[in-house]
């Protein structure tokens, strides 16, 4: 199965309040909760084409109302600032004294409409006031046997910094002494508004400040205790993990942990948020199941929607990883980056549509989509903390329009949308359905046909390529021009014989987004002819 994968964050996600206040509070802004991500709700996402559904933010993290504002980002906080490892954001929740329960019934919810759970798990640091309540019985605190005079020990879960926390900035009400390591391996008492000051590394037996020398035998505390923790959610019913920042922490962790994990859960899948590609085959060595490729296609794919990149260089990123390529995660949007039809990527999101099939069909790979990209979401809100950036806030309190135009108050009917709207969520339903059953995307093999093009296709603006499973083929040909333009695609003789393709002087075919016939000559010695709008694909199957 190809793994679709649909992220969402439950505080935005079903969150139906629209009175969207500048860095307003709960009660102000209101927030999505768990019991609202209904049977109706899940059935639309499984309708959309997902067959994963990333939960982003469960765990329990900071927030204004439960911790010290100066070391809380926005009012919400990070779901990345993780106050108890145990427990769920009481947010999310519409009986606090429930959480668990009302997390472990979405996880059913989920499961019963034919959708997998994924999880965060955040390795690499945790919030400054972290303090487990709901840590089960004979498990100790994170810190809680540090000796804070040792700067650095493989039996301490933390670093010290020898000095009191004095950031370079006014933290009024907090106090730190000794100040431990910021989050961002930054090894100071005194981080900058830059740095993720709101979080504190976790050592895993690296000793940083001492050349990077690795203590690992005996197997380092926090080893001991992230494993745990790992084991803990995975009892809950979860299916996988996103593992945030994996490649700041030690590979030789994840060797270990991994393979203790999946002893008892083996289907359970981890997947790595690694950016340096020279790291990708040893963190899947140690056993993650994929890997984002956010510095290889997701920059390219981006670069050519919005900076004019050549279309061609699209080649290079699958080669540059093609040993592994079945294993890298294909996304155009996530938490982090900012939204496709923001003023900072290219302004709308129907002109993404022929990197989305790239994305979506040029692998059997996973690839994501992130909750309103569907919509066309702009992110172009200044919520609170997160100002005018073009990404959709994951640290205050907020509605977000398009997704409460869908959500319809939890009809889940896209009844208030846009006709834009409607047009672009049917392309993604019809290109992720594609994605999920045909076999020449799913079981099939790649061949790019960008070398062997000549008069009649413009390398810079267009690319194509094949994707065939036995007696299934498919054609890919994408418009990156914002003209309608004709297009002359030509199959090599080479592609035949590799493919086992038989040519044809005419063959019928269906674009399988617009359900379009096509007739055209299938052979090496006459190129076939398309006309295609302005930021715009087919899919064309072709009949055997």
């Amino acid at each position: 199965m190809k793994p679709i994968i649909y992220q969402l964050l439950p505080r935005t996600f079903t969150n139906y309040n629209e009175t969207r206040k500048h860095n307003g509070t709960l009660q102000e802004n209101g927030c999505g909760t768990l019991n609202a991500i209904t049977p109706k709700a899940l059935r639309a996402i499984r309708d959309l084409g997902a067959t994963h559904v990333w939960y982003t933010g469960v765990i329990r993290h900071a927030t204004a109302q439960y911790n010290t504002p100066a070391i809380v980002k926005g009012k919400a906080g990070s779901p990345y600032a993780i106050t108890d490892y145990y427990d769920i954001n009481p947010d999310l929740c519409e009986d606090k004294r429930r959480r668990m329960q009302e997390f472990t019934e979405l996880v059913e919810r989920t499961h019963n409409n034919n959708l997998k759970v994924i999880i965060d798990f955040v390795p690499n640091h945790v919030a400054r006031e972290y303090h487990s309540t709901c840590k089960p019985k004979g498990v100790e605190d994170l810190g809680a046997n540090d000796n804070p005079q040792w700067a650095f020990s493989p039996l301490n879960n933390f670093y010290y910094m020898g000095a009191p926390f004095q950031p370079q900035f006014d933290v009024q009400d907090y106090h730190e002494d000794p100040a431990r390591a910021t989050g961002n391996d930054c090894f100071t008492a005194c981080p900058s508004k830059e740095d993720w000051y709101e979080t504190i590394k976790l050592n895993y037996g690296v000793f940083y400040q001492g050349g990077g020398e690795k203590q690992f035998d005996p197997i380092p505390d926090t080893w001991h205790k992230m494993l745990h923790i790992l084991l803990f959610w995975a009892s809950k019913g979860v299916d996988g993990f996103r593992c945030d920042m994996a490649e700041m922490v030690p590979v030789e962790f994840w060797q270990w942990a991994i393979e203790h994990v999946k002893k008892q859960y083996p289907a359970l899948q981890f997947i790595a948020e690694v950016y340096n590609p020279t790291l990708y085959r040893d963190y899947l060595a140690a056993g993650f199941d994929y890997l984002y490729d956010k510095v290889g296609m997701y920059d390219y794919l981006r670069g050519v929607t919005s900076k004019n990149w050549p279309a061609e260089g699209i080649t290079g990123q699958w080669q540059a990883v093609d040993d592994i390529r079945d294993r890298m995660l294909y996304f155009l949007e996530n938490h982090d980056e900012q939204r496709i039809a923001s003023g900072f990527f290219c302004g709308r999101g129907m002109c993404a549509e022929p990197a989305m099939i790239v994305a979506a069909t040029l692998g059997t790979n996973p690839v994501m989509v992130y909750a309103g990209q569907e919509l066309g979401e702009k992110g172009m809100d200044a919520e609170g903390f997160s100002g005018m950036d073009g990404k959709t806030t994951i640290f205050d309190y907020w509605g977000v329009k398009s997704l409460q135009a869908w959500a319809n108050h939890g009809k889940f009917d896209g009844a208030s949308l846009t006709e834009e709207q409607q047009i672009l969520r049917q392309f993604y339903r019809q290109l992720l359905r594609i994605a999920r059953t045909e076999k020449a995307i799913t079981d099939g093999e790649l061949y790019d046909l960008e070398y062997a093009q000549g008069d009649g296709f413009n390398k810079h603006e267009h690319y194509a390529y094949i994707r065939k499973y036995k007696q299934h083929t498919l054609l890919v040909v994408l418009n990156f021009d914002d003209h309608l333009t004709e297009i002359q695609v030509r199959i090599p003789q080479e592609a035949f014989a590799h493919l086992q393709q038989p040519e044809y002087s005419m063959v019928e075919a269906t674009d399988l987004l617009t359900n379009t016939a096509y007739t055209f000559p299938l052979s090496a010695h006459t190129p076939i002819c398309l006309t295609l709008p302005a930021w715009k694909g087919v899919i064309l199957k072709i009949k055997s």
